[in-house]
């Protein structure tokens, strides 16, 4: 295995940029527990998850930022996060977790590490999120890193809910 390029690091998540890992992804979206809210409730193909990793390699060399791939403090892969453009427009944040790591706080910690990551950058004055209108638990994550509801947004022949945060709304750091 070649050398990670560690991004960003929390207490227990480092995001590193992705080396390989069609397989990865593809078995992180290879459920229907794991893609109901997304992609139209279709587990994903080795080569959707190839298209999808050619695409992160190019968010990543174009603006700086994509979804990376998110480790455990031993090495185990748990899913992805991060934030690129949105029809390459807005900044949009995004994560998926395998269902081993849900319900610890993973997401949670990761978007707000994200959000700080974001800021500290300057990439830009903000950034969007959306979910499936019947993802509340993602919802719940959006709302405690400081994100505020707006518009809803379609994606996939859904109207999403959609959340917003700009550096102004991000919560004081104590």
């Amino acid at each position: 295995m070649t050398e990670q390029r560690v991004i960003l690091k929390t207490p227990r998540l480092t995001f590193v940029m992705w080396d390989e890992g069609a397989t990865l992804v593809q078995q992180l979206h290879s459920t229907v527990a794991t893609t109901r809210y997304l992609s139209g409730n279709v587990p994903w193909s080795l080569q959707k998850a190839e298209e999808r990793l050619r695409g992160w390699f190019e968010e990543q060399a174009r603006d700086g930022t994509t979804k990376y791939k998110l480790l455990a403090e031993d090495g185990r892969f748990l899913g992805r996060a991060g934030i690129s453009k949105f029809r390459n427009e807005q900044f949009e944040l995004g994560y998926s977790l395998r269902e081993e790591a849900w319900g610890k706080g993973l997401a949670t910690e990761a978007a707000s590490a994200l959000a700080d990551w974001f800021f500290e950058r300057e990439l830009a004055s903000g950034f969007i999120a959306f979910t499936h209108p019947e993802n509340t638990a993602s919802q719940r994550v959006l709302r405690k890193i400081g994100m505020r509801e707006r518009a809803p947004i379609p994606v996939d022949g859904v109207l999403d809910t959609a959340f917003e945060l700009t550096a102004e709304m991000r919560p004081a750091k104590s």
